[in-house]
């Protein structure tokens, strides 16, 4: 059969070590696939496009390591079908890292824990996050693809969970009015054949490398365009704003830029590696990570060199004083961060 047209078909090629049973649904095996059509792989197939961007990453002899920090919402929907936060007492005006929440959302919590350490997930923290009704979860780090691929397994588990206890997991970037809104940030480091982390030298004020300060060069470089692939829903645009949130608090980034541990940058340098501040929950992590991977390859070809730093809260600074650091502002629409991927080569 062609590959496209009316006739055309396609269909997913098992990844054999993706086998995962399911805790949650007896009797089913969850198991990731790639896109095939006619035999070859399926161009549109966001994973096989992600494996051919980490192949010319493969191709120097690197591996491209990610760290994703998946923040949702806990929500409950009323009688009239509208969408609140599950717990009715988390009402702090300023919330963040709340343990009587954690208390009272035990049951969920804990149960989401143990379903996705039954699924081999490395927990290390679960939170509570800026703003009501908002938490996070971190797990172990892992290679690029197989950070993605555990990523959706994450977003599984965690619908399924919030099902079963008669709640709604909100991987929607700004699902509340007025408050911060869930990030999805990846650490990024990339490593040689001889295991030796790329980014990091310690003798560098921000503990980067040439090569670590090239990548970062191409995300920022090509910042307009990866908003496209890292915020792609109408809904990420009032994430990605720089009014004021009800907590206090928002770390949404806004405007391009990077600095030393600044979480008010688009892209934080930590410990020899690289925060990309950008996705939010709804992306295509197959997608978004492509994208990143072919950005920051692009800044190492061609030798790119990365503004001045900013270590300065850029949310107390006026418009005049980013004017004149030569700030620019991240896309402001969908429609912008499209025509920039439009407009993009890399």
């Amino acid at each position: 059969l062609p590959r496209y047209g009316p006739r055309s078909e396609y269909y997913g090629r098992v990844v054999p070590a993706s086998r995962d049973v399911l805790p949650w649904q007896s009797g089913v095996l969850r198991m990731v696939c790639d896109g095939f059509a006619g035999g070859e792989p399926l161009p549109t197939c966001s994973r096989q496009t992600l494996k051919r961007v980490l192949a010319a990453l493969h191709a120097r002899g690197w591996r491209l390591w990610v760290g994703i920090e998946p923040e949702f919402f806990l929500l409950r929907r009323d009688a009239q079908g509208r969408y609140t936060v599950a717990d009715s007492e988390d009402a702090l005006d300023k919330p963040s890292y709340d343990l009587k929440s954690l208390a009272r959302n035990h049951a969920f919590l804990d149960d989401l824990r143990t379903t996705l350490q039954a699924l081999h997930f490395e927990l290390t923290q679960i939170d509570h996050e800026d703003a009501n009704g908002q938490y996070e979860v971190n797990y172990h780090y892992d290679e690029a693809l197989a950070a993605a691929d555990r990523y959706m397994l994450f977003k599984m588990a965690a619908h399924a969970v919030a099902d079963k206890h008669g709640l709604v997991f909100s991987a929607m970037p700004k699902p509340l009015v007025g408050a911060p809104g869930s990030g999805l940030h990846f650490h990024l480091s990339i490593t040689d054949a001889q295991g030796k982390p790329v980014f990091a030298h310690a003798q560098d004020s921000l503990g980067l490398s040439p090569l670590g300060y090239q990548f970062a060069a191409g995300l920022l470089h090509h910042a307009d365009a990866l908003a496209a692939l890292c915020a792609p829903t109408v809904n990420s645009y009032k994430r990605l704003a720089a009014g004021p949130s009800l907590s206090g608090t928002t770390w949404a980034p806004v405007w391009k830029s990077y600095g030393d541990n600044n979480r008010t940058t688009l892209l934080r340098t930590v410990a020899g590696r690289l925060e990309w501040r950008l996705p939010d929950p709804a992306c295509n992590i197959y997608a978004a990570l492509a994208g990143v991977c072919a950005a920051g390859l692009s800044g190492i070809e061609q030798a790119l060199t990365p503004p001045a730093p900013c270590n300065v809260d850029l949310y107390e600074l006026s418009e005049a004083e980013r004017q004149a650091r030569g700030l620019t502002r991240l896309p402001a629409t969908l429609g912008d961060a499209l025509q920039a991927l439009r407009n993009d080569s890399a």
